[in-house]
């Protein structure tokens, strides 16, 4: 099986070069166009599949490929910690499009950091510690009776209230409340019919 597939391989490589020796020296036999339509088509034959399919489980090639993509991460990691691929990084998140795509797609992975900082001891009480610095909570409360806040405050309740499925809601809350609520005697009938019995 090995050596149909470096047979295949290798009869691949000698048409490329073939054709491309003869389309460089003017050959008239084969030319590039040819010899690329024919290479293709035998690497769509079940063979050259299969022959492609060995060669990328071949062990070799496996190292050879994590050695390449280390080379690629390690690429990557220049271009982006250096000055120009942070004035790139800068300039990229100015655009909103961007900075929203960008956002989006890290949505998940931003949920799931959130999820297991939460879980982690030493971050929640490092939270707790900053919500209680007595600095941080006088500043919250004058935020919290400033003007600007108050009429924020309103607009969300506006909002709130004017949403329709918040009106649905308090809608079923209200019909429950009135099958619960068991009704009045009216005192008024009671009365007439005990006087017309006398």
């Amino acid at each position: 099986m090995r050596s149909r597939v470096f047979l295949i391989l290798f009869s691949m490589m000698c048409l490329v070069m073939t054709g491309c020796a003869q389309n460089g020296t003017g050959g008239e036999n084969t030319d590039y166009e040819e010899t690329k339509k024919m290479v293709v088509d035998i690497l769509k034959t079940d063979d050259g599949k299969n022959a492609i399919k060995d060669v990328m489980a071949d062990d070799g090639m496996k190292d050879q490929l994590i050695m390449d993509q280390q080379v690629v991460s390690d690429t990557l990691e220049k271009a982006v910690t250096s000055d120009n691929g942070k004035k790139f990084w800068e300039k990229a998140f100015e655009d909103p499009k961007f900075a929203a795509a960008y956002a989006n797609s890290m949505k998940d992975e931003h949920e799931r950091l959130i999820r297991d900082l939460t879980k982690d001891p030493q971050y929640r009480a490092m939270i707790i510690d900053i919500l209680r610095d007595p600095s941080l909570q006088d500043e919250f409360k004058s935020l919290v009776k400033s003007k600007e806040m108050r009429e924020m405050s309103k607009d969300t309740l506006i909002e709130t209230m004017d949403s329709p499925l918040v009106k649905a809601k308090l809608a079923d809350i209200l019909l429950k409340a009135a099958e619960e609520t068991p009704p009045k005697p009216s005192g008024g009938g009671q009365g007439q019919q005990g006087g017309g019995g006398q």
